[in-house]
């Protein structure tokens, strides 16, 4: 396992046909659903920051908004 824990749960709800399909092909890559979401989540994350995805600079904001600090975004 990776430094990122694994332990939240992400429940949606898609069309069974597109399921089917996005199942074969993470089989064909040899990698899980799970895998490729998390992928597809981690470039969502840093296309829209603009960095690179990080969980412990993330943990270090989430601190300072429970704080009522503010990062600053370049």
């Amino acid at each position: 396992m990776t430094v990122e824990d694994r332990t939240a749960r992400l429940t949606i709800l898609i069309d069974p046909r597109k399921k089917v399909v996005f199942e074969r092909l993470c089989a064909e890559e040899d990698s899980t659903p799970s895998q490729v979401v998390r992928r597809l989540m981690r470039a969502y994350i840093e296309s829209r920051t603009g960095k690179p995805w990080s969980p412990e600079s993330e943990a270090k904001s989430a601190s300072r908004r429970k704080s009522g600090q503010r990062g600053v975004r370049t």
